[in-house]
Formats: structure tokens, sequence, C-alpha cells
């Protein structure tokens, strides 16, 4: 048997740690550079639209603290994929945040909070990261990325207690930030808000029970109005008291209003 006719042994040219297999006569991935991603005959290939993605948080600041909630969606395209991904959580005693945008994005964003979170606990010197730090940490890094063209398909909702404080900010995909009485992402921006400021028009005003039906009433008209809102939602409560997470909260549905509706 000729030497050429020998089969090759079958890892040759095999994947690298990290890297993509490089298969016979295909050079695709062979330009690959670690910061800007794969380059090929496609170019340089970066994110250009979220795939998996929650919809609309909001945020509404009361008189002795802050309430967030978003449903528990994140759908796949317009596929409703998954029903039970909470998408508000509790960083600290003192902080809640709530996203909407590209899950995975916020699952990498949430690995550097919570290695953060774990360097507080491990120097246990009663120093606690506070809601705007992690604001402004936040409008950082998301410009940052938008700088880069590589931005973080992100719309986040941050609320606590700043030194006895309600506060209550949201940042978007571009770094733009603005601090509020209430805040919301998505289609909450055009139907949740009017809500909300109809009702009343200084939120500081509400108590906790106030707030947390006026929340209920938002939910309620996003899950009517938004095709990618779900009736099951997760509600996070930052207080002096601390952060509690209300999870498998329910919208009361009632479709009788569907017969009001012409061609049902």
């Amino acid at each position: 048997m000729y030497q050429n006719d020998m089969a090759k042994p079958f890892w040759a040219n095999g994947p690298s740690p990290g890297q993509f297999y490089n298969f016979v006569g295909n050079n695709l991935f062979a330009n690959e550079t670690q910061n800007s991603g794969p380059v090929g005959i496609f170019g340089t290939q970066r994110t250009s639209q979220p795939i998996t993605t929650g919809t609309s948080v909001v945020g509404i600041k009361f008189d002795t603290g802050v309430i967030i909630a978003a449903d528990n969606l994140v759908s796949y395209g317009s596929l409703a994929r998954f029903q039970d991904v909470q998408r508000v959580f509790k960083i600290n005693d003192k902080i809640a945040i709530g996203t909407g945008g590209d899950f995975a994005d916020f699952q990498s964003l949430k690995r550097i909070i919570d290695q953060k979170m774990c360097e507080d606990i491990c120097y246990n010197d009663t120093i606690e990261m506070k809601p705007k730090s992690l604001y402004n940490w936040l409008t950082r890094v998301l410009y940052n990325k938008r700088s880069k063209f590589d931005p973080l398909w992100l719309d986040m909702v941050v609320g606590g207690m700043e030194d006895g404080d309600p506060f209550l900010g949201h940042v978007d995909l571009r770094g733009r930030s603005y601090v509020d009485t209430v805040v919301a992402t998505g289609f909450g921006k055009h139907l949740a808000l009017p809500i909300v400021r109809e009702r009343i028009s200084d939120t500081t005003k509400l108590n906790r029970a106030e707030a947390e039906q006026l929340m209920k009433k938002c939910m309620e008209v996003l899950y009517y109005r938004d095709c990618r809102a779900l009736s099951k939602y997760s509600v996070a409560i930052v207080t002096k008291e601390g952060t509690e997470i209300l999870s498998s909260q329910k919208v009361s549905e009632n479709w009788q209003l569907a017969t009001m509706i012409k061609g049902y």
C-alpha cells in the first residue's frame, strides 16, 4: 500500500481547545481571532439581532421602596419557547434588577455581577454594592459594548434602596440611562407608563399595597395587549427590610372583553 493511500489519523487537524473544527478543504474559521469573533469567507461575525428575548419590565417607586415586575416568558423569535424563566433578580439586600432583551446576553452579564457579590461576601467588611453603583456600572458596560458595535441587547431596570431612599433607573443597549419614579421597557413604555401616570402623578405617595395593586394592573394590561407576554410573572420588592422576590404571580384572566371585538 502506498503511503498516500493510507488513511490520515482521525484527529488530524482536530479542534484546539475553545476553537472550531477545521474540516478538510474548509478554512472558514482559519483566521479566527479571540476578540473579533470568527473571521472567514463571511467576514467578521457579530450578533446583529437578539434571538431568545424577554419583553417588558416595569418598575415603580413607592414611599418606602421599589417594586419591579416582569413576566416569565423568554421567546425564541416569535415562538413562546421558555415559559418559566425568571427575569427579575435579587442582587443583594439593597438591589433588584429586571431585564428585557436578549436573555443570553443577560446571563453573561449576570455572571460578572454574581462574582462581584461573592467578592463582597468574602471581604466581610459590611460594605455592600448600592443601586446607584450598579446602575452607573451598567451604563458604562453597555455604552462600551455599543461603541465597539457589539452591543449587549438588553433593556434593564435597576431598583433598590440608596442610603434609606428608594432608587429606580433604566439602562438600554446603547448605554442611555435615566432615573425616574416609574420606568418601563419594551411595550411597557407605551402601555404601562400611561396607566401609572394616569392613576397618580407622584408615585412616592404610594404605599406598598397600592404599588403592588397598580403593578398587578400593569401586568394584566401587558398580558392582554403584548403578544410576547405571559400571564405568569415575577415581582421584586426592595425596602429597608431587604429584597423580596415573589415568583409565580398570576394575572387574573378575563376574556369576556373578547366578545366586544368584531369578528370574534
